[in-house]
């Protein structure tokens, strides 16, 4: 995979670099929310006084964190696949079926970004606020945008690269 990586084209390298920076934004979030639920249950448990609206926060900010790894996974074609069916299948087929399968998730995953924007919009409209914490609702939509985005292009840049293979393998032979 590195050598592939190491053999990509600029562009795949800035996709590249957006899915890492990505993926660590997710990360500093998900530590963030592990501290603070550790630092509630303490608070909960020895001194009777959890964090008011850690679970709001642990909800809205879950979201964020499955965006934000969504575009690093899709990138490193670390997805689960069900490959039980195809194993005996020619190259070509699986190639084909492949190329399908990305198309279709890739087609899902615009819909899911194009409903979170319209989401967003819906709920900063209607002013909807989290019970707790007084919150406005719309911002976790808006920071979901940008992994779910991304993960949409490379899908789109995966599923070109796929259809263009056969005939670099034929140019090869």
């Amino acid at each position: 995979m590195e050598e592939q990586i190491a053999d990509a084209s600029p562009a795949m390298r800035r996709l590249e670099w957006l899915c890492d920076a990505s993926a660590a934004i997710g990360a500093l979030v998900l530590v963030a929310l592990a501290l603070m639920t550790t630092v509630s249950v303490i608070g909960r448990a020895f001194f009777a006084h959890p964090i008011l609206g850690d679970v709001e926060l642990v909800q809205l900010g879950c979201a964020v964190v499955v965006a934000s790894f969504l575009p690093y996974t899709q990138f490193r074609k670390a997805n689960i696949i069900v490959d039980f069916f195809t194993t005996k299948a020619s190259a070509s087929a699986q190639r084909m079926m492949d190329a399908f399968g990305l198309l279709l998730y890739t087609l899902m995953l615009a819909l899911v970004t194009w409903r979170v924007a319209a989401g967003g919009i819906a709920i900063h409209e209607a002013q909807e606020r989290s019970m707790l914490m007084d919150l406005p609702l719309w911002i976790p939509y808006v920071l979901m945008l940008p992994g779910l985005s991304l993960c949409v292009l490379i899908g789109l840049v995966q599923f070109v690269e796929l259809l263009r293979a056969p005939a670099q393998e034929e140019v090869q032979a």
